[in-house]
């Protein structure tokens, strides 16, 4: 079947295919020679750190202060660090892709990838007082984590800058120094691998002392030099300084086979080569000087010459390798990969890629290329789909592609959502691993990281330009991406007025949803850029947002402006909560003076928590009639009226309101009125209204002084009549009653003088009255004083038939023989004429 242009590459460990990938040739500067530096490289084609190695005699130029180098993969340099701490003991990188550099006093410095300081820790004061000797840096599920080595012996974990660190058992006859370590996670536990003479430590928290694996090798050797777990933790290889290689499971308990690489020289690396079809391991690579060795668990052996000099990085679906002049990648090699491009390969795969090179090139053997396969086309189709996101050469990703499509148009209800997914996802890698964006990631490490992470590590490298257009491709929001753009523009371009036309101009897009112009305005304030931040909060509509901001950057003015034009009472209680608290109250009075609905909600919470305050306000708008209330309240509370009224009275006149003064003036003339008349006639007038001080007289028979009373107060004479009949039907004084009926026409009319004898149960004096009262209630004032006779006469007279008809239902009448006859009597005397 078909050789490939890309086969040249395979090469065989049985009974697998291996592949070396050739990424983009990075371009060193001049200056940097990496046979004399110490490089710790970041997984998922992340950035490398380079300095120069202690351990090598190497002739210095320039400054003598150690400097860390930071690179891409392409080797175009990101930043530097200039090293001012002490000893460098260690590097590593995060998952965040930060670098981690711990130095001798066990203290960790956290840089990015621009060689900016983010944060530092200490690994503990015990590790800081003993030294340490040896760091690594490594992975776990509660994120980053450094261990250390002290001068003792000891071991220390931190799993993370935030977490406590963790002191692993002693190691047994600590006396023996130990050659090489290794850390091993499981789950969120993670412990440490030694090699020390022919035996294997393993130092797991919470044991008192660590356990001895021995006799792992059968062939005779002295010391274990060199140990590496796989990049998923399962598998475990040692190296020896005979040269002897052991690869098992990393509890040692399974061997799978032990090599003799017949070299006694120093290995400088030994990495695990992970598979891309899963996450097992099959073979180990070990660089030396000017070589490279492949060795599977079979036994098996592939070996290169290469550079002097090489550096290996252990990714999660193969091992990249990095030298002064290439960048390359070994993988072993995806079976989908093999099926197609395989020598002699009769896969449905390999049938269907030559039946659409024969159908381009319009031959009939097409037809039978495809009659191979059309059994198992769903397979093929599959296949090379698959194969496809594994490859990096753009070129066979088409032919792969090309071969799906013309494969798929024969599988009747074809789903083409993985074909457009995988065609989607292989354009953003081809981006990625462009030498301007220096990312050369695989497709399973793309799968991994999501296209969340991937966003987020364009971003940070301020590639803007593309992460939007990655997210528009694989329809992801995009808001976020300008938002960090703008965070960018904010803390690098010093015109103000630009950069907010910049931002308005990116953001009027109607497809961006779900920006925050308070989030970008934010990020200037905190680079003291508070005009700029003014500028760009004017273009957020949603004053909940943007208010809290003002308050931060104490622009009241503006914040209880805005939160009154948003109309929300809750927004605009808690600016001028906040405006209290950092204002003196003058200045408060004074912003909030324009603005009546905050003023308003201010009084309210002044009157509910500081009436001074209240006080205040009202003596700075010179609302006289604010003053006169506040004054009377306070009165009231502390039943101190009588020495403030004419004060409140004062400041309801200066108000214009010319009826509360003459109210205050009347009420202290009262008073002063009850005062003399309580101690005159010994009665408690003290807080009476003028109606109930009247009574009150009345009561006590001082007549003249209610008259005068009445007369001074201009109390209403209908008022003051009811009064005096009150209070003589009260006391009983009916003759009095009578003569003052009698006095002159009542202006409360008659029926009073009736209602009272009636609640006295007096009809004696009520039939006194009641002739005196209008026609139409004679009527009703006898029925309720049972007077059935003067009633039924007084119906006559009015020639009221209803209310004859009525006295003839009412039970009293009815059980009266006469009275029922004389009102059926003269019911038929009205109604005959």
């Amino acid at each position: 079947m078909p050789i490939m242009y890309n086969t040249g590459e395979w090469f065989k460990v049985r009974p697998d295919y291996y592949r070396k990938v050739e990424l983009a040739t990075p371009d060193w500067p001049l200056d940097l020679d990496l046979e004399y530096m110490w490089v710790e490289v970041a997984p998922y084609g992340g950035p490398m750190a380079v300095t120069r190695d202690p351990t090598k005699l190497v002739p210095v130029k320039g400054t003598a202060r150690p400097m860390i180098r930071i690179f891409d993969t392409t080797g175009r340099e990101m930043g530097h660090i200039l090293w001012s701490h002490g000893k460098l003991v260690a590097m590593g990188w995060s998952d965040m892709e930060e670098l981690i550099c711990i130095q001798e006093n066990a203290t960790v410095f956290v840089y990015d990838m621009f060689g900016r300081e983010k944060e530092s820790y200490s690994i503990g004061d015990e590790a800081s007082v003993t030294k340490i000797v040896e760091a690594k840096v490594f992975q776990s599920a509660a994120g980053t984590g450094v261990a250390v080595m002290t001068t003792s012996g000891r071991v220390f974990l931190k799993q993370n800058s935030s977490k406590t660190e963790r002191k692993l058992p002693d190691i047994p006859n600590s006396s023996i120094n130990c050659s090489c370590w290794e850390i091993v996670t499981e789950g969120r536990n993670s412990y440490c691998l030694l090699g020390r003479d022919r035996e294997v430590i393993k130092l797991f928290p919470g044991e008192t002392v660590g356990t001895i694996t021995a006799n792992l090798f059968e062939k005779p050797h002295e010391r274990i030099i060199k140990i590496s777990v796989s990049y998923n933790h399962q598998h475990l290889a040692l190296y020896t300084n005979t040269g002897l290689l052991w690869l098992g499971s990393v509890d040692m308990r399974q061997k799978y086979c032990e090599f003799d690489t017949g070299r006694k020289d120093m290995p400088l690396q030994m990495e695990w080569i992970m598979n891309a079809d899963n996450s097992e391991a099959d073979a180990v690579v070990i660089s030396y000087p000017s070589y490279l060795l492949i060795v599977n668990r079979n036994a098996d052996r592939s070996d290169f010459p290469y550079d002097p000099v090489m550096f290996l990085v252990a990714e999660m679906d193969g091992v990249r390798i990095i030298t002064q002049s290439s960048h390359e990648m070994i993988q072993r090699l995806p079976k989908c990969v093999e099926n197609i491009f395989a020598v002699n390969s009769q896969e449905p795969a390999s049938y269907l890629f030559e039946a659409q090179k024969k159908f381009e090139e319009k031959s009939y053997k097409a037809d039978e290329y495809l009659s191979m396969c059309r059994e198992k086309i769903d397979l093929a189709v599959s296949e090379c789909i698959e194969a496809a996101s594994y490859e990096f050469c753009p070129e066979t990703q088409k032919s792969l592609l090309r071969t799906a499509y013309y494969g798929k148009g024969f599988i009747r209800n074809h789903n083409p959502d993985k074909y457009i997914r995988i065609m989607r996802i292989l354009r953003v890698l081809n981006t990625l691993r462009h030498e301007r964006i220096a990312m050369p990631i695989t497709f399973k490490q793309f799968s991994h990281l999501n296209t969340e992470v991937i966003l987020s590590r364009l971003v940070f490298r301020k590639h803007y330009a593309i992460a939007i257009q990655v997210a528009k491709h694989l329809n992801l929001p995009e808001s976020w991406i300008l938002e960090h753009w703008a965070y960018h523009k904010v803390i690098n371009d010093p015109n103000d007025t630009e950069v907010a036309r910049k931002i308005t101009e990116k953001f009027k897009n109607p497809s961006v949803e779900g920006i925050s112009f308070c989030n970008i305005a934010s990020k200037a304030h905190q680079a003291g850029r508070d005009d700029l931040a003014i500028k760009l909060l004017e273009l957020e509509s949603r004053a909940s947002l943007h208010v809290p901001l003002l308050l931060k950057m104490r622009k009241f003015d503006r914040a209880v402006g805005s939160a009154t034009q948003s109309g929300d009472t809750e927004l605009i209680t808690q600016v001028l909560l906040e405006m209290k608290m950092h204002m003196m109250l003058s200045n408060l009075h004074m912003t909030i003076r324009d603005h009546p609905l905050a003023l308003n909600i201010y009084k309210k919470i002044m009157r509910e928590s500081n009436r001074a305050g209240l006080y205040g306000i009202y003596n700075t708008e010179d609302d006289q009639k604010a003053i006169a209330e506040y004054h009377f309240q306070n009165a009231i509370e502390t039943e101190g009226l009588e020495s403030n009224l004419s004060m409140i009275g004062n400041a309801y006149a200066q108000g214009r309101c010319t009826l509360e003064a003459d109210l205050c003036a009347d009420t202290s003339r009262l008073i002063k009125l009850q005062k003399t008349l309580s101690m005159k006639y010994n009665a408690s007038l003290n807080g009476l209204s003028i109606h109930d001080t009247i009574h009150e007289l009345l009561l006590i028979g001082e007549l003249k002084e209610a008259e005068r009373i009445r007369s001074d107060f201009k109390v209403p004479e209908r008022r003051f009549w009811w009064l005096r009949i009150l209070t003589l039907s009260s006391q009983h004084k009916w003759d009095e009653l009578e003569k003052f009926a009698k006095s002159k026409k009542s202006p409360v009319g008659y029926d009073p003088f009736v209602e009272v004898c009636l609640k006295q149960d007096n009809t004696v004096e009520a039939r006194k009255y009641i002739p005196r009262c209008r026609d139409n209630r004679r009527i009703i004032w006898y029925m309720r004083a049972n007077l059935f006779h003067e009633a039924i006469d007084s119906a006559f007279e009015q020639r009221d038939v209803h209310s004859l008809f009525e006295l003839q239902k009412n039970q009293a009448i009815v059980n009266n023989g006469t009275l029922l006859s004389k009102v059926c009597d003269f019911i038929a005397v009205l109604e005959g004429k």
